[in-house]
């Protein structure tokens, strides 16, 4: 089984995460919207799939990278994240809260043994 497929997204926080996404788009050229970016990619070994990682810069006080006090939190594409998921918590992996699903595909979290809270996208077939 495979585990991580890409990066899904980097995601951080920042006190003023509206003029960052400008100050992106206008000096480094990133075509943002409300969300941040989204950077369209092919796999190497499925080149005819099309994927996407989304760069986001989330206010300072947000609360979704929580329980981990950290100021950024890392997203990965996964093939199967209900396996995914039962294969890490019989490893002993902190796995944090309910999966959700989405049109764009279902989501997980975990902890690394940093305190780094991690978020697992198993994309929807649209995407």
């Amino acid at each position: 089984m495979k585990r991580v497929t890409g990066i899904g997204g980097i995601f951080f926080k920042a006190d003023q995460p509206d003029q960052l996404r400008d100050w992106y788009g206008e000096h480094l050229g990133f075509n943002t919207d409300q969300y941040g970016a989204s950077f369209e990619w092919r796999r190497a070994d499925a080149p005819d799939q099309k994927s996407v990682t989304q760069w986001s810069a989330f206010p300072a006080d947000s609360p979704y990278f929580a329980p981990s006090e950290k100021t950024f939190m890392l997203n990965f594409q996964v093939e199967n994240l209900v396996e995914l998921l039962d294969l890490l918590r019989q490893e002993g992996v902190t796995v944090l809260g309910e999966i959700e699903e989405h049109d764009y595909g279902k989501f997980g979290w975990i902890m690394d043994p940093e305190g780094n809270k991690i978020e697992l996208w198993e994309p929807s077939a649209s995407n």
